[in-house]
């Protein structure tokens, strides 16, 4: 289970430095990244590829003339189009050409899971006054309380030692209810 989360958290404590005694407010912005293992395999289904063969051009003499060793490959799916010529052999031009296929799918998949991460930190709101989705106090009192469910802990140290599970179930139930939508009061 995942046992963090992002957004803007905001903490409330008497500062030990403060000679006044007076309650300090930080803010916090915490984002949760997947972690992607870069040995990721690429499987491409041979029904989305049409093969073609074709007489190679260049160096190579009358072989070169005679036989369909040039190996052109289409990815339907994705439109990308591969040729390899490089090898006096179908066979193998026909495997350089599914490597290069596979090295390109998994270059737009990078690229679209990048673009999706630059979305995602573009969507991020601002560190401060009304942006957190929960409110730490640990003194005067001690209180925990997510501001788009209600859910409450009168157990921050355990909530900050990774204990969020409630707050999770909350914010997942809220999700499949739908929400209300309204905006739950901030602890003053």
């Amino acid at each position: 289970m995942l046992k963090t989360e992002g957004g803007v958290h905001r903490l409330v404590r008497i500062s030990p430095y403060d000679s006044n005694a007076r309650r300090h407010t930080s803010f916090a912005s915490v984002q949760v990244y997947p972690v992607i293992d870069d040995t990721i395999d690429v499987d491409v289904n041979p029904g989305d590829v049409e093969i073609s063969f074709a007489r190679a051009s260049g160096a190579g003499g009358q072989h070169v003339n005679r036989t369909e060793s040039a190996v052109r490959l289409v990815h339907r799916p994705s439109g990308i189009v591969i040729f390899a010529q490089e090898q006096r052999s179908q066979h193998q031009n026909k495997d350089i050409a599914f490597k290069r296929l596979k090295a390109k799918l998994y270059e737009m998949e990078l690229k679209r899971r990048e673009e999706k991460a630059s979305a995602d930190q573009a969507a991020k709101t601002d560190i401060g006054w009304g942006h957190q989705i929960r409110s730490y106090v640990l003194q005067p009192y001690q209180l925990v309380k997510d501001l788009r469910t209600g859910e409450q802990s009168t157990a921050p140290d355990d909530v900050l030692d990774g204990d969020i599970d409630p707050f999770i179930q909350a914010t997942l139930s809220a999700r499949i209810k739908g929400g209300n939508g309204s905006v739950v009061e901030d602890i003053e």
